[in-house]
C-alpha cells in the first residue's frame, strides 16, 4: 500500500486548487491555507482541512498544522515578497519538502537563495514540454529531478523481430526501455527483460537524455 502523505498547500488559486485536488484524488490528505474566502469556500469539501488565515503569520501556520506536512506548496500569485516570505518560515519549521510557484526568473534565483526544495514557473514548463512535443514526435514528459532526461514512447517498425537485448539502446544510447505494450495489446508490461523480442507495432515507453532520443530511430 502506497504511503499516505499529508500535504500542505497555501494559496487556492487555479494552481494551489488542482494541485490540492489531484493529491486528493490519489489519496493523499491535503492542508490548505488561504486568505480569500471564496477559495477557502470553494476547497472545504476536497481538501482534508482548509482555513482561512494570513500565511505571513509565522504562528498561525504552527496552529494550523503545518509542522506536520511533509510536503508543502507555495502559491501566492503574483506577490513575490509574499511567496518568499512564507517559504522562508516554512524552512524554519523544517517541513522536508517546500515546493514554489515562482513567476519568473529572477524570483526562482531568490528562492534558491532561501533553500526552498523546488521552484516552478508553470508557463515555463508548459511552453517547453510543447514544444518537445512538437520536435520530438511521442515525448511524453520530462523526469521532475532533471530535466535533460525525458520520457518518451516509440513504436516499433524498423527493430521488429529483434530482442531488447540486440537493439541495445543501453549501450548505444544510454537509454532504457521501462515498458512494452504489444500490438493490439491494451496495456503496457514494465521492466521487460533483455530476451524479449518486440514486433512492428509495438508500443516501448524509454527513458534518458533527450539529445540521445531525437536520434532515435525505431
Amino acid at each position: 500500500m502506497a504511503v499516505k502523505l499529508l500535504v500542505g498547500v497555501i494559496g487556492l488559486g487555479k494552481f494551489g486548487f488542482w494541485f490540492g485536488q489531484s493529491l486528493v484524488e490519489l489519496g493523499h490528505e491535503v492542508l490548505g491555507v488561504d486568505v480569500n474566502p471564496d477559495n477557502v469556500r470553494r476547497a472545504q469539501n476536497i481538501f482534508s482541512q482548509v482555513y482561512q488565515a494570513d500565511a505571513m503569520d509565522k504562528e498561525a501556520l504552527k496552529q494550523i498544522g503545518f509542522t506536520d506536512v511533509t510536503h508543502a506548496l507555495v502559491s501566492v500569485g503574483e506577490s513575490i515578497s509574499a511567496s518568499t516570505m512564507i517559504s522562508m518560515y516554512l524552512k524554519e519549521l523544517e517541513i522536508p519538502n517546500v515546493w514554489v510557484k515562482a513567476v519568473h526568473s529572477d524570483h526562482k534565483k531568490l528562492l534558491n537563495k532561501i533553500g526552498v526544495d523546488k521552484v516552478i514557473i508553470p508557463e515555463q514548463v508548459a511552453a517547453q514540454q510543447l514544444a518537445n512535443r512538437v520536435a520530438m514526435p511521442g515525448f511524453i514528459d520530462y523526469l521532475p529531478f532533471d530535466h535533460t532526461m525525458v520520457l518518451k514512447e516509440l513504436k516499433v517498425k524498423e527493430w521488429a523481430g529483434r530482442t531488447l537485448r540486440d537493439i541495445d539502446l543501453t549501450n548505444r544510447f544510454n537509454i532504457q526501455v521501462i515498458a512494452v505494450k504489444k500490438a493490439g495489446d491494451n496495456r503496457f508490461h514494465f521492466i521487460p527483460k533483455a530476451d524479449d523480442t518486440v514486433g512492428e507495432g509495438d508500443i516501448m515507453i524509454v527513458i534518458g537524455p533527450s539529445e540521445g532520443l531525437s536520434e532515435i530511430k525505431s
